[in-house]
């Protein structure tokens, strides 16, 4: 058993009344969602310092080193600091979340320690799960339990514990996941559940955090966070009454009958497990900091390199048989001359793309798998084709050259769907950065077409593959096409997935030391957009670079 360590703040500092919230989804997000299912993840924003001592950790990132890397709107604020590789040059994912488990009584102010913590870590892609969100699903009997402050929700029984360790262990894994939804006015689950995906670091709070065995094993760092009893009654007083509608003899009466009771049996001997005990919650600093350098330690612990190695590894490899390099063709080889050309104009590079693009797709359809079809012709006899076998196919494009290809996927696709995920390379460490991504809903059984106009290492093609593993796309129903490829791009993405198949037009033997493809295409992006890069910053082959 750990001893734990207890740490306090300044004598005399009063805990703010702040409580805990009260409908407190399974996570706190500042990113944005939309209705296909912005796999979002909760991209906390640090408002201010905590106190001098707490000062945040520098973060490496490829904005202007004047300008915190935040993007403003009207609704919320987001970093745009992006999310390094979590996986190793195989693929695997190398790094888990690193999980910190908040334990307290009901209203000890577990989430003001979350979101102190969030502020003071100052790192983007932070998860605050709730265990409010995994109250099991009530019947008809409990519910009127329920409505009568009769019904115990400080027991554990009264959570799905089975739910909250499959969540936990996918999130913690890196795999995207869904989180119910617990509205505390009618006790029940709402229809629509939340996906998260992408997580550095989760907070996971409850007052039952440390109660169950499997629980405690995919904790990194446990904390309990004790206040005491009549603060917490206070607190707990003030948000049932505002927050969730209910009377102050309800109130009363469900804590001297389940509340207290349950504290005293289930939650308070659990301390013993921890690693700090915090009193007095989010005021004490001395707390707080320490939690705080723990993390950026075991996080900094984490960091791997992934396109340096990248650029060592597979020399001298035959090309994969996953690999299919379509037919150079006079036709086809005349529009490598154009586009390749530096002196083609951005009408004519545009132009000649878009039919090798659409040369290319017709291409990769080939690849899918087809079943016999029996149909019957206007003239009344049988026909014997072919049809799709399988589920829907999904496009999904790495901005930003790789949009350049949904025009011709949708137009020999009919209603295809599409996402968009965002590679960004990191100027400082070279290092491919996930921003932002889009997909699909129920993605999972689709196959899917993954589009970028170039690839040379392979890290975003690589980055962008593992998205959709952890969303879990079959690997062998993912296919990646590129109007130009690497050999070294190509040897690592078949090293990491070998059964991801890999089409392209053309495969060019070398990569330079900016990692550009020899002799290559130049920027894509810019060359089809008609932008510049600064002349000290330039867009990669993969990705761009601010």
């Amino acid at each position: 058993m750990a001893a734990a360590i207890i740490l306090d703040s300044k004598p005399g500092e009063q805990p703010t009344d702040g409580g805990e919230d009260a409908d407190r989804s399974m996570l706190r997000t500042d990113s944005g969602s939309g209705e296909d299912s912005m796999d979002g993840l909760s991209n906390r924003v640090p408002c201010c310092p905590l106190t001098p001592s707490l000062s945040p950790r520098k973060r490496t990132t490829s904005q202007s080193k004047t300008e915190p890397p935040l993007l403003r709107t009207n609704k919320r604020t987001i970093y745009t600091a992006g999310r390094p590789p979590w996986y190793n040059v195989t693929g695997t994912t190398f790094k888990e979340a690193f999980v910190i488990g908040l334990c307290g009584g009901s209203a000890s102010g577990k989430t003001t320690v979350a979101n102190k913590i969030i502020e003071a870590l100052d790192v983007p892609w932070v998860v605050l799960l709730s265990m409010d969100s995994f109250y099991k699903v009530l019947n008809k009997e409990e519910q009127e339990l329920a409505a009568k402050n009769e019904y115990n929700f400080d027991h554990p029984d009264a959570f799905d514990f089975e739910l909250l360790i499959t969540v936990l262990r996918k999130l913690k894994k890196g795999k995207s996941i869904k989180v119910p939804v617990y509205d505390f006015t009618s006790h029940s689950r709402r229809k629509e559940w939340k996906t998260v995906y992408g997580a550095n670091v989760v907070i996971f709070e409850g007052i039952l955090a440390f109660a169950n065995k499997e629980l405690l094993k995919l904790l990194d760092m446990k904390v309990f966070v004790d206040t005491d009893s009549d603060i917490r009654l206070i607190r707990r007083l003030k948000r049932d009454v505002s927050q969730r509608g209910r009377d102050i003899n309800g109130i009363i009466k469900q804590y001297n009958k389940f509340v207290k009771p349950a504290f005293e049996q289930y939650i308070e001997p659990t301390v013993q497990v921890a690693d700090i005990v915090v009193p007095r919650g989010g005021e004490n600093f001395v707390a707080l900091d320490l939690i705080v350098q723990h993390v950026h330690s075991q996080l900094e612990k984490r960091e791997i390199n992934v396109r340096s190695a990248l650029a060592s590894a597979h020399q001298g490899q035959p090309l994969p048989k996953t690999l299919s390099v379509m037919e150079s063709t006079p036709q086809v080889r005349g529009m490598h001359t154009i586009i390749r050309n530096k002196e083609t104009n951005r009408d004519e590079f545009i132009f000649y793309s878009k039919r090798l693009m659409r040369l290319l797709i017709e291409h990769a359809l080939s690849f899918l798998p087809l079943k016999p079809a029996s149909v019957e012709t206007p003239q009344g006899t049988v026909y014997e084709g072919k049809r799709l076998s399988g589920q829907r196919i999904t496009g999904v494009s790495i901005l930003r050259a790789g949009e350049t290809m949904e025009q011709a996927l949708t137009a020999v696709c009919k209603d295809i769907r599409l996402g968009k995920i965002l590679i960004q390379t990191n100027h400082d460490t070279g290092e491919p950065e996930l921003h932002y991504l889009r997909l699909p809903k129920e993605i999972s059984e689709d196959y899917v077409i993954l589009m970028d106009s170039t690839v040379s290492t392979g890290a975003a093609a690589l980055m962008a593959v593992r998205v959709l593993l952890d969303h879990d796309v079959a690997e062998d129903k993912i296919f990646l096409l590129s109007l130009l490829m690497a050999e070294m791009g190509v040897h690592s993405v078949a090293y990491a997935f070998p059964k991801v198949r890999i089409i392209t037009t053309a495969v060019d033997k070398e990569v330079n030391d900016q990692f550009h493809i020899i002799p290559g295409i130049g920027n894509f992006g810019d060359r089809y957009f008609g932008t510049d890069a600064p002349s000290d910053v330039c867009e990669s082959d993969e990705g761009m670079d601010f």
